[in-house]
């Protein structure tokens, strides 16, 4: 997968949007105003970050050389992992998924039923 697809990706997402960059090299992806996936345009190759469950990013950062804790302001984010373009195209769109599913469990119930209700 290259960027262009990554970014296709993410936009195919129901509800997805992207927000104007926080600095001049980083996608903000976003769904019901919470960021889901940061993707950097100056990456030697192409990486994402994402949202995931404590637990599964600690599998996952056991299953995947290409899986570490996402950084932010100096401090780790163990909610949140960093994966390079190491993985294959099909699993990391299932972690994408997953990432917007994390996004949306942490919504209030209302938000949470508008959200699946206009992807129906």
């Amino acid at each position: 997968m290259n960027i262009e697809e990554l970014y296709d990706y993410c936009l195919s997402i129901p509800g997805a949007e992207v927000t104007t960059p926080f600095d001049d090299v980083t996608l903000v992806m976003k769904v019901c105003d919470k960021m889901f996936a940061l993707i950097p345009l100056d990456a030697d190759r192409l990486s994402v970050a994402l949202k995931c469950e404590p637990e599964k990013a600690v599998r996952l950062r056991e299953e995947y050389r290409c899986v570490e804790p996402a950084f932010h302001m100096n401090k780790t984010y163990w909610n949140t992992i960093y994966i390079t373009g190491e993985m294959p195209d099909e699993e990391l769109k299932i972690w994408i998924r997953h990432s917007v599913e994390e996004v949306i469990k942490k919504l209030p119930k209302i938000k949470q039923k508008e959200y699946y209700g206009s992807v129906e």
